[in-house]
Formats: C-alpha cells, structure tokens, sequence
C-alpha cells in the first residue's frame, strides 16, 4: 500500500496546488517513482489511498495504469483516515501474504526485498525500516531490534510497553515497514495513526526493526527537503 492521501502542508504553495504524491522529482511524479520502485522489487500489485486533489491523482494514476502499473484507488476524499485508519479502510485488498506498506514521501535506497525476507524469517506481526538520523520522535527498541516504545524528545512524551526505558535505543522510523495480515484484524476502524496501533500491540506481539544506516534516505516533506531529494538522485543517473 502507497500512503498518498496526507495534505502536504509542509510544502506549502506547491501542496496548494498539487498533491505531495504529485511533486515532480526530476520529471516523474513522487508516486510514481514509489511505484517504479515496488515494482522492481517485485510489488507489482498496489493500493493507493487518495485524498487531497483527488481528480488529479486519479489522472496520474491512470497514467501509471496504461504503463502497465496494476494499481488499485482506496478513496478517502471523504475524510482522511491517517494511516492506521487508512490502512484497515483498504483491508479488504490484502491477501494472505505479508505486504508493504510505503509513504509516497520517501525517497530512498533500502533493500525493500531484503526487508521482506527479513520479516518473512523473523515470523514478526511487523518489521519496520529505521535509520540513526535527526529528529524529535523515536521508537524505542531493544538490543533484538524489537520495538518496546517511543519517545518524543521535545515534548518530552514517553510511552513504554516494558517495565523499564533502560537499555532501549533511540531510532527513527523510515515510513517503509512489512506487515502480517493478521494485523489487520486487531485494527478497529478510526482514525489513527499506523505508530500507535504499532504502540498497543507492542506488549503482547513481536514488532521487529530493520536498520538501514547505510545509503540515502529523504522525505519530501519541505521545499528544501525537494530540492536535495532532486539533487541527489541527479547525482545518480
């Protein structure tokens, strides 16, 4: 599933506009380099939710589909869901198998197929990609990599599923993460984010991390943030 449904707001006068899934990045749209990169991990099968200028991701996305992306719209123009929320609102397109989950936001070299293979190995309910990187909310896990809490340094917000914070690591969440469909049926309908659901389940199932310090890794989420991102992957080709 592509998360594409958010408001962009920190873009500003271009999310005004366009829709953050719809940023242009060198001459392809954010979406639809998320989808070239599922794609060429062998996620051929999508799910996009939509929300914010809804009649132009549809245009986009029929674009993709004439490309031969196989792409299917989960519609929230009604109200947005967040991501848990949006998630358990597209439940009825999961399968029996494990599947991604990618914020159309994200721009980045991780292995996604090796992140598949490390969650189908560790018989987690869900493997979440995390970095060492700047910034104010963390997940807190242990020396396992599974995750046992989460902590927002400027506010000061703690939440903890085991007796004690000692000995737990600060990392942050890189927007990507595999999950077993059993999730979905612990997931009530709402609007929620994917981060607390993770957050109540967490005492009881095994949530497990996968690190990736290694490479590049951005969100789109300011106009300085784009413009690195496009400068970045310039150096690439």
């Amino acid at each position: 599933m592509i998360f594409a449904a958010g408001l962009g707001t920190r873009l500003g006068e271009i999310s005004r506009e366009k829709p953050k899934a719809l940023v242009d990045v060198n001459g392809k749209t954010a979406l639809r380099l998320t989808a070239e990169k599922l794609g060429a991990a062998g996620f051929d099968d999508l799910i996009v939710n939509i929300h914010h200028h809804p009649a132009l991701m549809k245009e986009e996305i029929e674009r993709l589909r004439s490309d031969g992306f196989r792409i299917t719209i989960s519609d929230e123009t009604a109200g947005l869901l967040n991501t848990g929320g949006g998630l358990v609102n597209a439940r009825h397109f999961f399968a029996a198998e494990p599947f991604v989950c990618y914020n159309v936001d994200i721009f980045t070299d991780l292995n996604i197929s090796d992140l598949y293979r490390k969650h189908i190995d560790s018989g987690a309910l869900a493997t979440l990609a995390v970095r060492h990187r700047p910034g104010n909310r963390f997940f807190l896990v242990d020396k396992a990599g599974r995750v046992r809490g989460w902590r927002n340094i400027a506010t000061k917000e703690e939440i903890i599923t085991v007796n004690s914070s000692k000995g737990l690591e600060e990392i942050a969440f890189s927007g990507i993460h595999v999950l077993s469909p059993e999730i979905l049926e612990m997931m009530p309908e709402g609007i929620y984010t994917m981060t607390s659901i993770y957050l109540l389940l967490a005492g009881k199932h095994r949530l497990m991390t996968y690190l990736h310090d290694d490479g590049y890794w951005f969100d789109c989420g300011t106009p300085q943030n784009l413009e690195k991102i496009r400068l970045h992957l310039n150096k690439q080709v």
